[in-house]
């Protein structure tokens, strides 16, 4: 069974673009990631997937079920992490996490209190206490309490220090080893490279590619770092073109023949030619407004 597919799903607000056409399925048991900066539409899907805010258009299924008409009966089998989180003020976090066990009728008691240890997560605190950090880990234990078959984080790691992220994600990794389907939305680049086996990228409400991480890693294009004086053509196939020191450094799409040509030609010292990260490549999907397959190693929406 899909955990989740989209079909065409669509948010307008008013005039103004949230969501267009979204197509995207996630088997269960994937791990799954959801790539965009701010603006691109990642909360507005999450939040339009789990009937949160009605659909414009278009349909969506959580396992089987449609968004709209059994909303409740989804939201049962779901934790969901906003990248915001915000709770009721003068509640203590053990208040907190109570409630959150209560509204889905489940005794979490034990789950609770190993997820608060791993988490270093003081319950006596009031919430109004906390820092952002510690908030998010507040709503870390309230999506995951209850053993839902389907996580799904919005920008899940933003505060917490790298020691707590780490644990995080190990604590994800146990539950995905379980079975758990895990829908990480995120800007972080590389945390969808350490930790997802797919990711689909959103730019300005539309999906632009989906695919392996290792796929979506994959390209013709090169990293090419160049020490010297040189002068280059202006060819469409170079891009993200920085100074660096006594060199430069640049992505390149094209032939490496005719590059090597033109810098057999020129007073360069050192040549270093190496395969681009998947920050880079997602930079690609931004800063090309025609898509150029180049450096496009993932299927293209």
């Amino acid at each position: 069974m899909n955990a989740i597919e989209m079909k065409g799903l669509t948010k307008f607000y008013g005039k103004s673009r949230g969501i267009v056409d979204l197509d995207l399925t996630v088997p269960e048991g994937e791990f799954f990631g959801f790539i965009g900066p701010n603006g691109a539409g990642k909360s507005t899907t999450i939040r339009t997937l789990l009937g949160l805010i009605r659909s414009s258009g278009g349909s969506a299924r959580i396992f089987g079920k449609d968004i709209a008409a059994e909303k409740s009966s989804i939201l049962a089998e779901v934790g969901y992490m906003p990248s915001e989180a915000v709770f009721y003020p003068g509640m203590r976090v053990r208040e907190v996490i109570r409630l959150s066990a209560g509204l889905r009728k489940k005794d979490c008691a034990q789950e609770a209190e190993q997820l608060c240890s791993r988490l270093e997560l003081d319950v006596s605190k009031k919430v109004d206490e906390l820092s952002f950090g510690n908030r998010k880990k507040v709503s870390i234990v309230c999506a995951l309490q209850h053993h839902p078959g389907l996580c799904i984080l919005d920008e899940p790691t933003s505060g917490l220090d790298p020691l707590m992220q780490r644990e995080f994600f190990e604590i994800l990794k146990e539950r995905n080893a379980q079975g758990t389907t895990i829908f990480l939305s995120s800007h972080v680049l590389s945390e969808i490279q350490r930790n997802c086996t797919r990711a689909a990228i959103i730019r300005e409400g539309k999906l632009i590619a989906c695919d392996s991480v290792e796929a979506l890693s994959r390209t013709s294009a090169k990293r090419v770092h160049v020490q010297g004086e040189l002068s280059l053509p202006e060819w469409k196939e170079v891009r993200d073109l920085r100074q660096t020191g006594s060199g430069i450094s640049f992505l390149y799409g094209g032939e490496i023949r005719s590059l090597l040509r033109v810098l057999a030609e020129q007073d360069i010292t050192d040549l270093t030619i190496s395969e681009p990260d998947l920050e880079e490549i997602f930079l690609h999907y931004y800063l090309d407004p025609e898509g150029d397959r180049g450096m496009n190693g993932g299927e293209e929406k």
